[in-house]
């Protein structure tokens, strides 16, 4: 009966006017940039954190989760209609998505993902709100040396979850981590590597940073090669699944579901992870495994699902724990602190409203999301046509404007372009700019709970071991960096990340 209750009192805040408009924008713009090659929610989200300051913090946090799973559905129609993911979770769905509608199948496709979407929303709206309560109560026990513990868990994780080399994802974890020390010191009021600038006495404010690493180094990284886009697939029919299509989609569906809601919590992005091994999983358990990759609709199902669930699934440690599983997530936590609000197990007890506000959204998004793509189909093939170099400009000219309204400095937007710059040499050298966003967030934190530790335990740092949750969480992030170096697990990691 409380789970009911929770979710009444969400759904009454999620179904007020305003959040409805705010949840129609957010799957609106989610879809369109998941259409959209080369954008992505990320980049999306770390732009429009500007404008998130007029609004009620929930209504901002539903629109930027509407952006996040609605373009988990967006990115499945370009895979489908001319091979070109929109989104790296949607990568797999190509492969036989691609296939059904060059057989002519592609409304049947293209409803296979929606629909499988928005079971998968469904289910993990359930489970985020069975699964909620008792974390956030676990959370309550955590002390400053178990918080401690558990970034250092979260930040091994991300290094094995980040594509690319090992070495540069741990580059990128220390970079970010000193990033976020530049500033003055809170205990000494010293500054730390601002340089003797007193524009950089408070640090790298996180909007400019995420702007231009996400932003305007993934617009000069796509102005280097724009994908041309050949659209194969100039009409849509038979948007309806047919008898045999629903009794073959069931179990994938499920299936991908399940492995989405696990992997989906982990830190790093669960979602890609999700999508990718639920293709692998229906390779080995279908009655059809023959024809995946000729057309499939098992390997549209299960992935999309699996993508879906874990998106969703990825705000469960977000809204339980304060903590940021993937790089979206941790543009909500800056999000969250730029409203006064701070992240953690306080959340839910202190302002329920915005806690079971933004879970009920998440269905609400979804019906949404279901009711609006099919229909729109049409739009979204005109968009795909879109050429880039008539995007780029409107995407600088908003970013700088949401830079410079943060503090009307103009030393801020030469920050975000140096950001800019930065975040495309990185992608030049291989270098995932997410590890680095989380290390930018969790540095200041994991330094914060640090000082506490050893102030409580009175200079003693034996208190990460001694304690037992802190003693867990810590091996736990010795066997995961144990694992990485294990030379199976780097040739199948590699492998993995190729194939996805």
């Amino acid at each position: 009966m409380e789970m009911l209750d929770n979710l009444w009192l969400g759904l009454s805040v999620a179904i007020t006017p305003i959040n409805l408009w705010w949840c129609l924008v957010g799957v609106f713009l989610g879809t369109a940039i998941g259409v959209l090659p080369g954008l992505g929610p990320s980049a999306t989200i770390a732009m429009l954190l500007p404008a998130t300051f007029g609004l009620e913090p929930v209504s901002a946090l539903i629109m930027m989760a509407g952006i996040f799973y609605g373009a988990q559905y967006g990115g499945s129609t370009t895979a489908i209609l001319i091979n070109l993911p929109g989104e790296a979770t949607s990568v797999v769905t190509a492969l036989d998505g691609y296939q059904m509608a060059r057989k002519g199948a592609a409304g049947r496709a293209l409803a296979a993902a929606a629909l499988s979407s928005f079971f998968a929303g469904t289910v993990c709206t359930v489970l985020i709100a069975l699964f909620a309560p008792p974390l956030t109560d676990l959370a309550f026990k955590f002390g400053p040396a178990e918080y401690f513990s558990l970034m250092v868990l979260g930040l091994a994780a991300s290094v094995v979850l980040a594509s690319g080399s090992i070495i540069h994802a741990l580059a990128m974890i220390v970079l970010g981590l000193l990033l976020g020390l530049v500033g003055t010191d809170v205990n000494s009021g010293a500054q730390r590597y601002a340089f003797g600038l007193p524009e950089l006495a408070d640090g790298f404010n996180f909007v400019i940073v995420a702007m231009g690493m996400f932003g305007i180094g993934e617009i000069i990284a796509n102005l280097e090669d724009e994908s041309r886009r050949d659209l194969g697939v100039k009409s849509v029919k038979s948007l309806m699944p047919t008898r045999e299509d629903w009794r073959r989609m069931f179990a994938p569906i499920l299936r991908g579901t399940s492995l989405g809601a696990i992997l989906g919590i982990l830190p790093g992005g669960g979602a890609a992870l999700a999508s990718f091994g639920a293709y692998a999983l229906e390779k080995r358990v279908s009655k059809h495994a023959d024809e995946l990759g000729k057309g499939a609709i098992e390997g549209i199902a299960a992935p999309e699902a699996a993508n879906n669930a874990g998106a969703q699934m990825s705000f469960i440690p977000m809204l339980t724990l304060g903590f940021p599983a993937n790089p979206v997530m941790a543009l909500m936590i800056g999000a969250m602190i730029m409203q006064g609000i701070q992240p953690g197990p306080g959340v839910m007890a202190e302002q329920p409203r915005l806690f079971w506000g933004l879970i009920a959204s998440m269905w609400v998004g979804n019906v949404m999301l279901l009711v609006l793509n099919l229909p729109l189909i049409g739009l979204w093939v005109r968009m795909i046509m879109v050429p880039y170099h008539f995007l780029f400009p409107m995407i600088i000219v908003f970013c700088a404007i949401g830079v410079f309204s943060l503090s009307n400095n103009a030393f801020d937007l030469q920050i975000m372009v140096g950001f800019g710059l930065l975040g495309y040499i990185l992608k030049k050298l291989d270098c995932e700019p997410a590890p680095l966003l989380l290390g930018f967030i969790l540095g200041p934190l994991m330094e914060e709970f640090l000082r506490r530790s050893l102030l409580l335990s009175q200079g003693d740092p034996t208190v990460f071991v001694t304690r037992p949750l802190s003693a867990v969480l810590l091996a736990l992030a010795v066997a995961v960096l144990a694992m990485v170096l294990l030379p199976a697990f780097s040739r199948t990691r590699d492998v993995a990340f190729k194939e996805a």
